[in-house]
């Protein structure tokens, strides 16, 4: 009689048996499921449920592989060169150790066979396949391959073909190709051009860029890249391919590529790796050519949960409570940069089911969010802010978000919208939650309506998190102590980090970013403050008083526990 075979546990179950989740969020996952098409431990991971690591961990146990944390691998490169680049990068994988008989290969997909075929015919070893998170992965691939030889072929190819870096129409052949495709590294591949552009893309999007800068210099072209909020030069092409290149770009954002004199805006879409990305462009005139700019937006990471954003516990648990009101106004404040966009949607994703009618009103939309009823901002079609806000509040919104309360009028009718038994989501440029109000009333708003609307602010800004691989400890000096008004005795028992550089964060050693946050709550002491137009700093201290982590404590907390440097915190929160 055949042996019967062992049914194989779903990813829940698994969760559910190593105590990570409980049936019921089993359940809400299962009923979010079914009105998309998303795998449940993605969805998981999206509701905050559980992390990506942990859904990772259990789906190695599924597939019976090891999982290997690839932050804390030293990969060494003479064994990263059992592979040839190419065949690292299509398949997406890594070999982390080998002998003899065996090599030990990081995969994004261990059911790969026809990966493991190729890296057992190349090598002449047997493949032992381990399940590896694939930003992990694609770091590694890039910190021990990199694309710059693909960046160089390219360049070479075009010397080699004599193409004429100023002719626009040698690019036109593919301008009406289909750009949302499985992998931007198959477009056109016979064009040199596009595999440039290609190539700068790809490694932008690996370098967990945020912005990719192509830059006309007097006798060079530069590409630099925002990573972590710092701009970072990362190739130098000829300088006579800048025309075909900056054209390429153009192409792809439907720009009108013969105006040059002018500022364009447009946008891309593309399927990077199996993960889709919107580019926002813009370009403009210089002394030296057309500089463009391309805005990279990751659908998935604003889908993350806001346990990931860096709240502490007791914030965060304030913060949900805030969303969750029914009726009011809540600000989120800060810089441009500083995250407000990722806080609110997380937010949003937070929220988004099928018993809310959520509106949005934006400038520019930069995330498609599933569910929710995003509009666009478009003031040749008299489409604003107030315009788009006076028609939702005829069209039954349970919740409504501004992109931004610019001016008075918008701010008047957000504040309308919270009165009459919407909850209301926005952003302001203010340095602290405190002046969220002041800046409501400085806009021409009444004190009393203010007072009423508004339920809460959140100022926030982004530091950069310390390379784990290579952060150097030390003691603080009694200096920097006094910076931060903590006791000499005290911080004798404190150990703080620094900055070192290794190969996971490109010698940098900073990789990704967390939040810094403050979170006002306004109750019945706030009202009556705000309606008697008391200054931000009298709410400050009564903020302080009741209890309110600032900025600057915020920052200290991850100074302390090693997330942060004391130079990052300063630079990003003025600590003093």
């Amino acid at each position: 009689m055949a042996k019967t075979a062992t049914k194989r546990k779903r990813i829940g179950e698994l969760l559910i048996d190593n105590g990570l989740i409980t049936e019921d969020q089993l359940q809400d996952a299962l009923d979010v499921q079914r009105t998309s098409n998303e795998q449940i431990g993605r969805i998981m991971v999206n509701l905050g449920f559980v992390t990506e690591l942990d859904v990772l961990k259990m789906l190695a146990v599924q597939l019976g592989v090891p999982f290997v944390d690839l932050s804390r691998v030293k990969i060494v490169p003479v064994i990263a060169k059992s592979l040839q680049p190419h065949v690292a990068q299509r398949h997406k994988v890594i070999p982390i150790s080998k002998d003899k008989r065996k090599i030990v290969l990081a995969m994004v997909n261990p059911l790969n066979v026809f990966a493991i075929d190729e890296v057992k015919l190349t090598t002449g070893l047997e493949v032992v396949p381990v399940l590896a998170q694939e930003e992990q992965l694609l770091l590694a691939v890039h910190a021990n391959y990199g694309v710059d030889e693909s960046t160089q072929r390219a360049i070479e190819s075009l010397q080699k073909l004599g193409i004429d870096p100023d002719s626009v129409e040698r690019l036109d052949d593919d301008a009406d190709d289909d750009i949302t495709v499985s992998n931007v590294k198959e477009l056109s591949e016979d064009s040199p051009i596009v595999k440039l552009v290609n190539a700068i893309i790809v490694q932008a999007i690996d370098s967990r860029a945020s912005d990719i800068h192509i830059e006309p210099m007097r006798e060079e072209l530069r590409v630099r890249y925002r990573v972590d909020g710092v701009l970072v030069v990362a190739m130098k092409p000829p300088k006579k391919i800048q025309a075909a290149l900056l054209s390429r770009v153009k192409v792809l954002a439907d720009l009108n590529i013969a105006e040059k004199r002018v500022p364009q805006d447009g946008r891309i879409n593309l399927l990077v790796g199996g993960k889709e990305f919107d580019f926002r462009v813009s370009t403009y005139p210089t002394q030296h050519g057309e500089k463009i700019v391309l805005r990279i937006l990751d659908k998935s990471s604003v889908l993350i949960g806001l346990n990931r954003l860096g709240f502490s516990t007791e914030v965060q648990k304030e913060f949900e409570s805030l969303i969750h009101s029914p009726v009011g106004m809540l600000l989120v404040t800060g810089p441009t940069g500083s995250g407000k966009s990722t806080t609110l949607y997380s937010a949003l994703n937070q929220l988004n089911s099928v018993s809310r009618h959520i509106l949005t009103v934006e400038d520019p939309v930069e995330y498609m969010l599933e569910g929710i009823n995003q509009v666009q901002v478009n003031p040749k079609a008299n489409v604003n802010f107030a315009n788009t806000l006076r028609s939702f509040l005829r069209n039954d919104p349970d919740m409504i978000m501004v992109g931004e309360i610019r001016d008075k009028e918008t701010a008047e009718i957000a504040i309308q919208a919270a009165l009459t038994g919407h909850l209301v989501l926005s952003t302001l440029h203010t340095n602290d939650a405190p002046s969220a109000s002041t800046r409501l009333i400085d806009m021409g708003i009444e004190p009393f309506l203010v007072s009423s609307s508004m339920i809460g602010a959140l100022a926030q800004r982004l530091t950069r998190v310390l390379c784990p691989e290579c952060k150097v400890p030390y003691k603080p000096t009694e200096s920097e102590l006094n910076k931060l008004g903590i006791p000499v005795e005290e911080g004798k028992n404190l150990t703080f980090y620094k900055p070192g550089g290794c190969e996971f964060c490109h010698d940098i050693g900073y990789r990704g970013r967390i939040g810094i946050y403050e979170l006002m709550t306004i109750n019945d002491q706030f009202k009556d403050m705000i309606v008697r137009k008391v200054s931000s700093v009298k709410l400050r201290e009564l903020a302080i008083k009741t209890g309110m982590q600032t900025l600057q404590q915020d920052a200290i907390k991850k100074i302390i526990q090693g997330i942060t440097s004391l130079e990052e915190a300063m630079r990003v929160v003025y600590v003093s």
